[in-house]
């Protein structure tokens, strides 16, 4: 029975991933950042723990209770956790920037580095890094959220290479729209951080405010990702990325083989 650990499981990819591994027979340590979701999960059955990544102790003090059960060994890492913190480049406070960074890069790298030193000492292990399509490519409005993807892309493809010589897989996953919290997390980071009213983006921000879950073109269930992480856990061979939904694959393709220019026309339709 494999182990695995997957961090942001309070709902939305991480819980449905939780359930699903769950339900197939893996050894599933689900981790939030909240009391009650974590007494949720508990319910259901999981090893749960509280798990806030930005915090290095923290991590630690998982990890040490992850391995008294599992004897000292751990199969694969999920890195789920993040948010979106919407709003233009030019509305952005440095703190704000800094906050997303703390937890979708500098968070997630504390949880690789630590867990890397238990895959290195078994030789064995993989970790899957939850990317984004904007990761690939960005969009107006997103560029914190952009930023912190491009910054995960470029740790985990060097990390894949200086890995080449382990029996450790490091690979992302580049999810497009799917269900879960995350659009209505980002809305209130927007209220949270950025002065709309003063903005001259205003009328754009309460536009998008109004956006209907119906209203995103290719938009899938987050069961269709857990599957996924099921495919990379059972695979061989595992690939540097996996593209979910096909908002990903289009421009994924578009990214490859347009001139920048011809990409910018596209985007500012979005």
């Amino acid at each position: 029975m494999k182990s695995v650990l997957i961090t942001g499981c309070s709902t939305g990819i991480g819980y449905e991933t939780a359930i699903y591994l769950k339900s197939k027979g893996y050894q599933v340590f689900a981790t939030a950042r909240k009391e009650k979701d974590v007494k949720q999960l508990e319910e259901l059955g999981f090893n749960s723990f509280l798990l806030d990544v930005t915090s290095s102790s923290n991590i630690q003090d998982v990890l040490k209770q992850i391995l008294q059960i599992t004897n000292g060994t751990l199969d694969v890492l999920f890195n789920n956790a993040g948010y979106g913190q919407p709003g233009a480049v030019e509305d952005l406070r440095i703190d704000v920037l800094k906050e997303q960074f703390e937890t979708n890069v500098f968070g997630l790298h504390e949880v690789t580095v630590q867990i890397l030193q238990i895959m290195k000492a078994q030789g064995y292990g993989k970790i899957i890094q939850h990317s984004s399509v904007l990761g690939l490519v960005s969009l107006k409005f997103r560029g914190a959220y952009n930023a912190s993807k491009y910054a995960l892309e470029g740790l985990t493809d060097t990390l894949r290479l200086e890995l080449l010589d382990t029996n450790i897989d490091v690979t992302l996953l580049n999810t497009g729209p799917v269900t879960s919290d995350f659009r209505k997390n980002a809305i209130i980071k927007l209220n949270q951080n950025i002065d709309m009213e003063s903005s001259r983006f205003k009328k754009s921000y309460f536009k998008s405010i109004d956006v209907k879950k119906s209203d995103v073109p290719f938009n899938l269930e987050a069961i269709e990702v857990a599957k996924v992480v099921e495919k990379i856990i059972l695979a061989k061979k595992v690939k540097p990325r996996y593209y979910i939904t096909k908002a990903t694959y289009i421009l994924g393709f578009c990214k490859r083989i347009l001139s920048t220019n011809l990409l910018d026309k596209i985007l500012k339709r979005i």
